[in-house]
């Protein structure tokens, strides 16, 4: 682990995927730990743990783990943390819920609401034709069973960790309700996946909401969060390594996604299907290993649009929506 600032301590959590890691950190309370995420949970990241818990933890107990999101990267040994070590589990309500209800949800096959969506985003035939005959990848391959009660966090709140008062903010559009920390003496700022540095979070839509406008929501967010950024907070992120100039990268993030819309909308004078949008939003070839991804995420931009009134949607014979810039535009 590396001290990042006095009582904040930082590790890299393996992933089994090309990001390959995810960042936790431990705040000293004195007489114990309070820990933020988790990584997945696999024997790996398990034995891991263990490793810092006898070492750099200096064998105190491990008494909250603050989820900053239900994403399985960051939740995933929060049901292993609360019944191996008795830790409280600190989280929004719709972190908790999500989670849980995640995990719980465990198909051998493909649902038919999920194929319906895989439709309506315009999925490649063949990719579609693999999808509906494999078992999909379940939450609870990654992430362990969470028992029932938590202590919830919201918008608002003020806790105490790590030797220092923390605001909680919540932000939306890479995950609902996701918490991020501001420290009172202006010195950190704990972001998980809601204010990454080097990279941006996938704003996907998926078959559990899929009238929902993630893009709108991240936008919104990062606006709200820019009147208590400043260029010394130290961000500390979800991915990658901490950063300095949070007012800057805000701007980035709204930017980019401006960008991406601006190009979109002109790509969508002809009707097209949000699979057919990968060239313009992302302007590069998609592999089929980020297939999935990408298709999410165009398909959120383009609902976006349609959230604006910029483009029309119409439902194409096999079920895909097909998007077209309104000829106002």
């Amino acid at each position: 682990m590396v001290e990042v600032a006095d009582g904040v301590l930082w590790a890299q959590m393996p992933l089994p995927q090309p990001l390959n890691h995810v960042n936790v950190y431990a705040l000293d309370d004195g007489t114990g730990w309070t820990i933020v995420d988790t990584g997945v949970d696999t024997e790996r990241t398990r034995s891991a743990w263990r490793n810092l818990l006898s070492g750099p933890l200096a064998g105190k107990p491990v008494t909250r783990l603050i989820a900053t999101h239900h994403h399985l990267d960051h939740i995933g040994l929060a049901g292993w943390f609360m019944t191996e070590f008795g830790t409280e589990l600190l989280t929004t309500r719709t972190a908790y819920l999500m989670a849980r209800m995640l995990q719980l949800d465990t198909q051998d096959r493909p649902t038919p609401q999920m194929v319906a969506f895989w439709r309506s985003c315009g999925i490649a035939p063949e990719i579609l034709a693999e999808r509906e005959t494999t078992r999909p990848f379940n939450t609870s391959d990654a992430v362990g069973p969470i028992p029932l009660g938590f202590t919830r966090i919201q918008e608002g709140d003020v806790i105490k960790a790590g030797g220092r008062v923390w605001d909680v903010r919540c932000g939306d559009g890479h995950a609902p309700e996701h918490a991020t920390l501001w420290s009172h003496d202006g010195e950190l700022v704990i972001g998980g996946d809601q204010l990454l540095g080097s990279i941006s979070p996938n704003l996907g839509l998926h078959a559990t909401e899929p009238e929902a406008d993630p893009v709108g929501d991240w936008i919104d967010s990062c606006m709200r969060f820019r009147p208590y950024a400043t260029d010394t907070q130290i961000v500390l992120t979800g991915h990658k390594k901490p950063y300095r100039g949070l007012p800057a990268r805000l701007g980035q993030l709204i930017d980019n996604h401006a960008a991406a819309l601006e190009r979109l909308r002109v790509f969508l004078a002809e009707p097209a299907t949000a699979c057919d949008c990968f060239d313009a939003l992302f302007r590069r070839k998609i592999k089929k290993g980020e297939y999935g991804l990408a298709m999410v995420e165009a398909m959120a931009h383009c609902h976006h649009l349609f959230a604006k009134g910029l483009v029309t949607r119409e439902v194409r014979e096999d079920g895909a929506y097909v998007w077209q810039t309104r000829a106002s535009q």
